[in-house]
This record gives C-alpha cells, sequence and structure tokens, in this order.
C-alpha cells in the first residue's frame, strides 16, 4: 500500500474513533484535521478524509481551515477515500451532507475518488453526499445504528484497499 494518511474533524469524539478505527486497520496513521499541514498531505499519495456532518448538512467546524490548506496543495494524482458521520433520525434529510461539501471542494484538484458506497441498506430521507444513486464515501450513523458501523468499515476498507 502507498502513503497513506487518515484525516478527520470531530467535535464529540465519534469521527475521531472512527478515523482511528479506520487508521488501525490500514495500518496508517490518523490526523485531527485542526493539526492538518502541508507535509502530510504532500508526502501522501492517498487520502482517507472523514467529517461529521452539523446542522443543515454541514461540515465539522475544523474542517474549514483544512479544507483551504487541502485547496492550496498540489493534490493531482492523489487517491481519495471520504467517510462521514451523521445522524439518519434527527437529520434524515442531510444525513452525511458534509462529504458532500468535501468532495465537491477537491473533485476538481485531479484527485482520483474510490469507495463510493451504495445506498441500499440506509434509511433517510436525502443527502447532497449522494450521486448517481451511491454516497461518495462510507457514511455511518453511528448513533442510531451502531451495530452496522463495524461490518460497514470492513466492507469498505475491503472495497478501497486494491486502489491505495
Amino acid at each position: 500500500m502507498k502513503k497513506t494518511v487518515v484525516i478527520y474533524g470531530s467535535s464529540t469524539g465519534t469521527c475521531q474513533s472512527i478515523a482511528e478505527k479506520i487508521a488501525a486497520k490500514l495500518g496508517v496513521e490518523a490526523i485531527d484535521v485542526a493539526n492538518l499541514n502541508a507535509d502530510a498531505v504532500s508526502e501522501a499519495e492517498n487520502l482517507i478524509l472523514g467529517t461529521s456532518t452539523w446542522g443543515a448538512g454541514e461540515l465539522q467546524d475544523d474542517w474549514v481551515d483544512g479544507l483551504e490548506t487541502l485547496k492550496g496543495l498540489d493534490l493531482n494524482g492523489k487517491t481519495v477515500a471520504l467517510f462521514g458521520c451523521g445522524d439518519a433520525e434527527s437529520y434524515g434529510d442531510t444525513f452525511c451532507g458534509a462529504m458532500a461539501e468535501i468532495y465537491n471542494e477537491i473533485k476538481d484538484k485531479g484527485v482520483t475518488f474510490v469507495g463510493a458506497v451504495p445506498t441500499d441498506g440506509y434509511t433517510f430521507d436525502d443527502s447532497e453526499a449522494v450521486i448517481d444513486g451511491k454516497f461518495v464515501g462510507l457514511a455511518l450513523d453511528d448513533v442510531n445504528e451502531d451495530d452496522k458501523t463495524d461490518g460497514r468499515i470492513d466492507a469498505w476498507i475491503d472495497s478501497i484497499k486494491g486502489s491505495l
């Protein structure tokens, strides 16, 4: 596997826990986006980016500056996988929408996205993170469906591992 880093933004600890789980399964480092620096991104060939979703589908706060850092760097040729945390019961109309914010900000930077996930098996009303019937990355509802989290992570890692 090429040099890979997991970068996450977490306010309550849920996204951090998931990021650390993904990083451990891949044997790579997890970095809080609040501590992101250009070197960590430049040295990696693969970026796994995770965020929680707040309010009406907004990014986790630390990602605002993190996205500015990413947009200012040369991402051409990098492979990117996204994951997001949301609450499909309380925020079913914006479920994991923050993934779409990251996706939209870097999609024209020469990156290759991997890890889109079919919406089958999910219960939600709407999400900006769904494009052509799939989430742009791994969507997790660790609030209402924590019993599915580990299985979804394992299946997703299996699906992206060959691309990393």
